[in-house]
């Protein structure tokens, strides 16, 4: 595969981001959720993937859970919620 391929793969949204970015839509001010529809937390390697690629960012750290990852969504990771893995 080239180089490009592989990049362009690479930069192409799993499932599992796009149902998280998906989240923030309907959310205040984009706000990333911590935990799914059943109660259980996000991946953290999803979260910190998703801020690497541009799609979410930091919005404030939490004193009482310093290790938690509260996100909130960029217009980038907006179009591909919005757009699905072909955004």
């Amino acid at each position: 595969m080239s180089d490009l391929k592989e990049r362009v793969k690479a930069e192409r949204p799993t499932d599992g981001q796009v149902k998280w970015l998906k989240r923030g839509l309907g959310q205040p001010g984009g706000k990333l959720p911590l935990f799914d529809e059943l109660g259980q937390r996000y991946s953290e390697q999803t979260i910190k993937s998703c801020i690497k690629r541009g799609w979410a960012e930091p919005w404030f750290s939490n004193p009482l859970k310093p290790d938690w990852l509260v996100c909130k969504l960029t217009e980038s990771g907006r179009k591909i919620a919005e757009n699905g893995a072909s955004a």
